[in-house]
């Protein structure tokens, strides 16, 4: 059997494919996880063989929950669930080592062959997902990106500092660049604009 951790915030989404997912031969859903946190938690108490989770969620997305995990389990299979993959997330999904992505959207007989294609040690990516991948007109820098992602979620520029190990002079100095390569006053602004032109 495989075992299977399942995180999604929409909760009639959610059950229906835990109960999809159970009426597929050899494989079972151990734990269900409400956001990223609590996805955190179930992942490392019953030590799936493969997370399911849904990118975006409420507090910790699933990014966010994946570098979590990968601290306490390095080589936690990972299916990561998406309506509309950005290249950006993408690039940071598969430098945490993510092996693959389905649509929301696909039939739960699909998800099951791709759940068992990531249990036997093999990678798969959507059609329709990676060819969002390959789009790349970003002129950000990786560490722009992620000041703006932590900007857009509140955090202050001493925040950010902390959260993403660097001095506060270097974070305000990726802001400037930021907003420079954007045209915009802000970084609110930027982190905006760079979230709808899908870098973030």
């Amino acid at each position: 059997m495989t075992s299977v951790v399942l995180a999604d915030d929409e909760a009639l989404l959610r059950k229906a494919l835990a109960a999809l997912l159970t009426l597929e031969d050899g494989i079972t859903v151990v734990a269900e996880a409400h956001d990223g946190e609590s996805a955190v938690r179930a992942t490392l108490r019953h030590r799936p063989d493969v997370l399911v989770i849904d990118l975006e969620m409420p507090g910790v997305d699933g990014l966010g929950a994946v570098e979590q995990i990968r601290r306490e389990r390095p080589d936690q299979v990972v299916l990561m669930l998406t309506r509309h993959a950005r290249p950006g997330v993408l690039r940071k999904a598969l430098r945490l080592g993510v092996q693959g992505f389905v649509s929301k959207s696909a039939e739960p007989a699909h998800i099951t062959s791709v759940i068992n294609t990531l249990h036997e040690g093999r990678r798969w990516i959507d059609p329709d997902v990676s060819a969002l991948a390959v789009v790349d007109d970003c002129p950000l820098t990786e560490r722009e990106i992620d000041v703006l992602r932590a900007t857009g979620d509140g955090y202050s520029a001493a925040e950010i500092a902390g959260r993403l190990h660097l001095a506060e002079g270097t974070v305000r100095n990726y802001l400037s660049h930021a907003m420079q390569k954007t045209q915009t006053r802000t970084r609110h602004e930027a982190a905006r604009y760079a979230r709808e032109h899908d870098w973030l």
